[in-house]
């Protein structure tokens, strides 16, 4: 007889984050027991996660949790998790997009979806979003590919690429592409003045606003600006007051508990030359149409989430947004934005189109790679499930 419970369980990586991926099926389906169960996989709340299979980080404590589609137009049904590892809770506000383009693959080893070769089409259900997102993944021999040349920055070596759509991602959380119909938003910040910002809800919320008007160059790396405590508070006060702006939170106070991981806070600047962080390669200014350097749950990436990305070319095709201003001029034109982060660049396409006085998001793509590091079952005390 087992001593402890057998969760299957299977570790995902996706894009430039690790998530730990968990059938529907398997859970309870009372919520409150099932978060109980997932925390105890794991081992959260706890910041080094060691009494569990969390990665001790904001980029690998990530949680997708699958089934079959409640949808008659998708293939798939897809919650993301965001688990704390400083409070017992688990964030399944919003969706983390690297975490996304690992689902396509799982999706199809797992026989959600019938192979098909070179490229399946994945027609996603992202359930804390009710939006679908479509991947379309390579291939070979009726399971997912994972070996190709495609390479993205913050991960060694190549893979198989894997395009993600969004397009119909606008308004994930608040309904609506910009949330208070603005381009630009004056936020009256206690104790730090007014701010101009640009709200934005595309895949995620972002708050993005102007490097200068917080003092910085937007080429900072993750350590200059964790290790800012008098700037981070700053930033969190300005996110929070947004999170109360477009209907997050009822008190802006109240952002950092009930509101840790959404809206992303995003500081832009014109291109600016930095060096990779990760490597020490020079990024050069004239290969960037826009510098920025993201935050969230309090830190910086650092790298840039895919969500963040899909917000951001939004915003930027988006005339008067803050990104529009800041970023090199032709961008709309070109219908994609390189995005110059701390380790690299990102290149996410777009476009928007305005109708009936509304902006209107028509395409948003990405590509990553994935593929599955672990399979097997986790082990968590008969206590955990009971």
């Amino acid at each position: 007889m087992e001593i402890q419970e057998l969760i299957r369980c299977c570790i995902m990586r996706g894009g430039t984050s690790k998530g730990i991926f968990l059938l529907r099926n398997d859970l309870p389906g009372d919520e409150s027991s099932r978060d109980r169960l997932i925390m105890r996989i794991f081992g959260a709340p706890d910041v080094r996660e060691i009494d569990g299979l969390g990665g001790a980080d904001a980029l690998t404590s990530k949680l997708a949790i699958i089934g079959p589609s409640t949808r008659k137009d998708c293939d798939v049904d897809y919650l993301f998790g965001q688990v704390n590892m400083v409070a017992p809770m688990i964030d399944y506000v919003g969706n983390c997009g690297n975490i996304s383009s690992a689902v396509g693959p799982f999706a199809i080893d797992e026989g959600f979806v019938d192979p098909v070769e070179p490229i399946t089409r994945v027609r996603i259900h992202q359930v804390n979003t009710n939006r679908v997102i479509i991947a379309e993944v390579p291939v070979k021999g009726k399971k997912a590919e994972v070996e190709g040349n495609h390479s993205i920055l913050g991960v060694p070596g190549t893979g198989a690429k894997i395009v993600l759509d969004f397009a119909d991602s606008a308004g994930s959380i608040t309904g609506r592409l910009l949330p208070t119909g603005n381009v630009t938003d004056v936020l009256h910040v206690p104790d730090e003045g007014d701010i101009e910002v640009s709200l934005v809800d595309a895949a995620n919320p972002l708050v993005f606003v102007r490097a200068k008007d917080l003092g910085l160059k937007g080429n900072e790396t993750p350590q200059d600006i964790d290790s800012d405590t008098r700037l981070l508070a700053k930033i969190e006060k300005i996110r929070s007051v947004a999170a109360e702006k477009i209907g997050l939170v009822g008190d802006w106070r109240k952002a950092t508990h009930e509101r840790p991981y959404v809206p992303f806070f995003a500081i832009c600047a014109p291109p600016v030359a930095y060096k990779d962080w990760t490597t020490g390669r020079p990024v050069n200014e004239d290969s960037i149409d826009l510098s920025v350097r993201l935050l969230f749950m309090q830190k910086m990436h650092k790298a840039y989430p895919v969500t963040g990305s899909i917000c951001t070319v939004a915003a930027g095709m988006i005339p008067g947004t803050i990104v529009n201003q800041v970023a090199r001029p032709g961008v709309v034109e070109r219908g994609e934005l390189r995005i110059g982060h701390p380790a690299g660049i990102m290149i996410p396409t777009g476009r928007v189109e305005k109708k009936a006085g509304e902006f209107v998001l028509k395409r948003a793509t990405v590509d990553r790679t994935a593929r599955c590091l672990m399979k097997g079952y986790a082990f968590v005390p008969k206590s955990a499930v009971a």
